[in-house]
């Protein structure tokens, strides 16, 4: 199903007004490989811009980051930050963008230099960093080394993510304690799904081991094309939830990220993924 351009853009809207500080927008991808993408730069383009909210968009190889880097009204348009992305898992890297590991680096190396020579900031992300739908257990080590790469690249953040949603606290605690030797807690970020229910304790794993940046996505919708079976991102609604409960001031408006959410599950005639949103649904 590809959602319609007015209906992203309408809900990048919504989010915006919410008290997000990033939103990712879209990805400069293939449309041949990932259709639901072709329409980037018209999403880009066509959303309200708030001087508050950072909109960086993903561009895996040169050729992404020239398409959003070059649109006609660059800095209007929001294409002023991107993200690459890395696999721990040799055969991910492979089914999810076409290369080994080895050769994506060197795709991205190129990116980094581009962006920075146009004073772009880049983020990157470690995909599979606590377990791969083919290869199954991930070494630390192997996370560690990419996001260390990264790092000494130009990124000035690298999130690590359990892309298939397998991880618990035990395995975030023995991944982090290995990648925060070589690479600062504050240049690090969790992106946690939540196919087995873990997301929240694993971010909370990572919280009390100094990471301060946590990933998420309104209703807990999306996925991976390259990982079947896993769930959405763990929902933003949840993570809000809980931070809350701990007394910490996010500055994110809880009720208009539900809204969001509302928006986009009614218009799509998805259920939420929130348990927080399914539970307020049973208590009214």
């Amino acid at each position: 199903e590809i959602v319609p351009t007015a209906v992203k853009i309408q809900l990048i809207d919504l989010l915006s007004d919410t008290g997000l500080s990033v939103i990712e927008a879209t990805s400069f991808v293939s449309s041949k490989w990932v259709p639901q993408m072709a329409d980037h730069a018209d999403v880009l383009q066509g959303i309200r811009k708030s001087p508050n909210v950072r909109y960086p968009v993903l561009t895996p190889n040169m050729q992404g980051f020239q398409n959003a880097a070059s649109l006609p009204v660059k800095i209007a348009a929001g294409a002023t930050e991107v993200t690459v992305f890395a696999s721990a898992s040799e055969t991910f890297s492979q089914k999810n963008i076409n290369c080994s590991i080895d050769e994506s680096m060197l795709r991205f190396e190129e990116v980094i230099k581009a962006a920075k020579d146009r004073q772009i900031p880049v983020r990157g992300y470690v995909s599979c960093a606590l377990g791969c739908p083919h290869e199954g257990y991930i070494d630390p080590a192997k996370v560690t080394v990419l996001a260390k790469r990264l790092y000494d690249m130009g990124c000035y953040e690298v999130s690590l993510a359990d892309t298939i949603g397998v991880g618990t606290p035990g395995s975030m605690a023995q991944m982090l304690l290995s990648v925060t030797r070589e690479v600062p807690c504050s240049a690090l970020a969790v992106h946690c799904h939540d196919t087995y229910g873990q997301a929240l304790a694993n971010i909370l794993t990572a919280m009390q081991m100094g990471i301060c940046v946590v990933d998420s996505a309104v209703a807990g919708l999306g996925g991976c094309p390259y990982a079947p079976g896993s769930s959405g991102n763990v929902s933003t609604e949840d993570v809000l939830f809980m931070l809350q409960g701990m007394g910490i001031q996010t500055g994110v408006d809880l009720s208009k990220v539900i809204a969001a959410g509302d928006f986009i599950c009614d218009t799509l005639n998805r259920k939420t993924n929130s348990r927080v949103v399914q539970a307020r649904g049973r208590l009214l």
